[in-house]
């Protein structure tokens, strides 16, 4: 990887980013306005004593799936527009690498990832009230790995998407079922041998293990460590794996 044009295509992708002012409100605001839509539809319900309420067991998880969602959605989408408007041709006749390339908008929507996760974590700790066991740090830095992470699946998924809408359709296939078998409807050691089995080779199961850790665990432990590591390394393996199927369409 070439630091000079690294720096470049990240660069640019920053500008254009920039420009669009509804996808950076989208980025940055949707998490936070679904964290309080949240909070208003489970504040009446009612919570068995010596329990916590049912919003602050569901909030510390959606913290960590909202920026995966948001994130995967913004980043197949723009990859395809790259390519349908021609300008990934063009940058693949030039010096500039694969990883270059893929790293630049990782490195570009992760920026992005870090401001998102920053004023969500802001609003359902500081307005809405909800608190944790472990660091609230702990809990922004997995936000942001899990934001990473749907950038890195949807530069991959893109890849095998001629249109934008084709690549609107993976997230059925690929988000839709981590949300299923993460955790989050169902505690895991509660689900079928089979479909736990399946949620352990999914990387969102991973940081919703971590996010649920950080709610109980006032400190930093080895199963905190092993989860955010199994999720950083599916980043690596999907950004590899993406750089592998990037081609281009044209003689």
């Amino acid at each position: 990887m070439t630091a000079t044009i690294f720096a470049a295509g990240t660069g640019r992708i920053l500008r254009q980013l920039r420009a669009d002012r509804r996808t950076v409100a989208l980025i940055l605001l949707v998490p936070s306005l679904l964290m309080v839509l949240l909070y208003f539809l489970y504040q009446n319900s009612p919570t068995a004593p010596g329990t916590p309420p049912l919003f602050d067991r569901i909030a510390v998880t959606m913290l960590g799936i909202l920026p995966f969602v948001v994130m995967f959605l913004i980043t197949s989408i723009a990859m395809q527009r790259e390519r349908s408007s021609g300008t990934l041709e063009r940058l693949l006749t030039t010096p500039m690498s694969k990883f270059d390339l893929l790293s630049s908008y990782a490195t570009a929507f992760s920026v992005a990832a870090v401001g998102q996760a920053v004023i969500a974590c802001g609003v359902t700790f500081g307005l809405l009230g909800l608190t944790t066991a472990g660091s609230i740090g702990w809990v922004v830095l997995v936000a942001v790995l899990n934001a990473v992470l749907g950038v890195a699946l949807g530069l991959l998924c893109s890849a095998f998407a001629r249109t934008e809408f084709q690549a609107v359709q993976f997230m059925p296939v690929v988000v839709v079922p981590q949300l299923f078998l993460c955790g989050l409807l169902v505690p895991r050691e509660l689900m079928p041998d089979w479909l736990h089995a399946i949620s352990n080779v999914l990387p969102l199961s991973y940081s919703v293990d971590a996010l649920q850790y950080i709610s109980s665990q006032p400190g930093f432990g080895a199963q905190l460590g092993l989860d955010v590591g199994v999720v950083a390394g599916f980043v690596v393996v999907a950004l590899i794996a993406a750089a592998a199927t990037l081609r281009r369409r044209t003689p």
